[in-house]
This record gives structure tokens, sequence and C-alpha cells, in this order.
């Protein structure tokens, strides 16, 4: 059994890292999805290989769908890089490239994302790029779930 796997029998939560470059939109979307979606299962955390300020048009695509992220702050993959994680996801090329090794990583996934932040055009053109950018992190983040959950049923399961 891993380390993480006993953790969770022992009633800890697990604990999930989003990276991105700047830690303002991706990364930030991501977690405010796995912390409203995850039913308080999840310790989750995002960071920044280069951090810079949470993207108001993220804040603004995420309430619309009833996810309020307004109060999560850029932080940087520094800060976390001696802590443990179940799982280190990358949502951006650069930080996948850029993101140092997490040596208390149990797994580290990629999931490729555009910056919406490059959006040009008026303020209704690049609302609908960090719409899309965030239709496609939902459905990675429930497709997260669905395998983890099913992953513990099956463990349940081989338990009794």
């Amino acid at each position: 059994m891993s380390p993480a796997d006993k953790e969770k029998e022992a009633g800890k939560k697990t604990k999930v890292l989003f990276v991105c470059t700047h830690n303002a939109s991706r990364s930030q979307m991501a977690e405010g999805f796995l912390r409203h979606l995850g039913g308080g299962a999840f310790d989750v955390y995002s960071a920044g290989t280069e951090p810079g300020k949470l993207h108001p048009l993220a804040v603004e695509a995420m309430a619309e769908i009833g996810v309020d992220i307004s109060g999560q702050r850029a932080k940087s993959v520094d800060d976390f890089v001696q802590e443990r994680f179940d799982y280190v996801i990358t949502v951006c090329d650069d930080a996948k490239e850029a993101c140092p090794f997490f040596p208390n990583a149990a797994n580290r996934f990629h999931w490729s994302f555009p910056d919406p932040s490059a959006a040009e055009g008026t303020h209704k053109e690049r609302l609908a790029v960090f719409r899309q950018v965030r239709d496609g992190i939902r459905t990675r983040v429930e497709d997260l779930l669905k395998q983890l959950r099913s992953a513990g049923e099956s463990q349940d399961r081989t338990a009794v």
C-alpha cells in the first residue's frame, strides 16, 4: 500500500496541486473546480512558475457558473516544491517544461490548455475564450473525479 493510500485510510484528504505559468487563469480555474466539485475530499492548491495576478476574466467566467475564485491568489511553485502531493497537474505546456521536480508527488499529469489571457478583441470576445478554456478544464476535472472515485470503489471492493 502506498503512503498516499495509507493516509487516505487514516481519513486524510487527497492533496492536489495545479500548475501553470502565471497562476492567473487555468490553474486557478482548475483549483476552483476541484474545490467546488470535489465534495470536500481534496486539499487543492494552484501555483505558477512565474506567478502574476489572478485574471479578472477568469473570475468572471467562473462566477457565471457559480464558482467563486475571487478569494484565490497567485502563488509560486517554489512555495510547494517540498510538500507532499498525491497529484501535481500542469495545465499548460510552458509549465510542464519549466515545472520543477516534485520529489514528494505520488502522481504527475499534464493537461494542455491554451492561455486565455492571450486572447485579443472586445471584452465579449476575450470572455468567450475564457469560457471555452473554463469548460475544457471542467471536463478534465470531472474526468479526474470519476477516475479517482472509480479507483476508490475498486479498492473498497477488494478490501471486503
